[in-house]
């Protein structure tokens, strides 16, 4: 059973010059509250405390080369034998979430070979289940907890 949000541990947040920011417990320093990190440090919140994902499988902001061009994923979970899990994109929750943002993930999928994928902006969030042998994609309603199902 999920953990009630008003049981989840606070945000720590802090104002520098005038902006705000919240510590990132994955990166383990402040960061800059945008609309769209608020989406990823509230979906990490999620993933630790309800769905029971171990820190030390979670991946904030890295980079990869794409075409030439460097790119940077949201959030990444690896599996226990540090295998790409899930990965997952997050938009502002203005940000409609359309074929353009599933591309987007897939492109960045077609390096990490992923078996699940989720896409967020806070107000909608799809889970993507992928068969690579078959080339199938499936929505799925939820993963549920850790270890995901694949």
């Amino acid at each position: 059973m999920p953990t009630p949000p008003e049981s989840l541990p606070p945000f720590q947040l802090k104002y520098i010059a005038g902006k705000q920011y919240i510590f990132d417990v994955i990166r383990k320093k402040y960061v800059v509250l945008s609309p769209e990190e608020g989406v990823r440090q509230e979906l990490i919140r999620e993933l630790i405390h309800q769905r029971k994902v171990p820190k030390g499988l979670i991946a904030v902001e890295r980079g990869l080369v794409l075409n030439g061009r460097t790119k940077r994923f949201d959030l990444f979970i690896a599996d226990r034998a540090a295998n790409p899990l899930v990965l997952i994109e997050c938009k502002a929750p203005h940000v409609k979430i359309d074929q353009a943002v599933f591309d987007q993930l897939a492109a960045y999928n077609l390096f990490y070979k992923a078996p699940l994928l989720i896409v967020s902006n806070g107000l909608q969030r799809y889970y993507c289940k992928l068969n690579f042998e078959s080339k199938a994609v499936s929505f799925v309603e939820d993963l549920g907890v850790y270890p995901f199902e694949v």
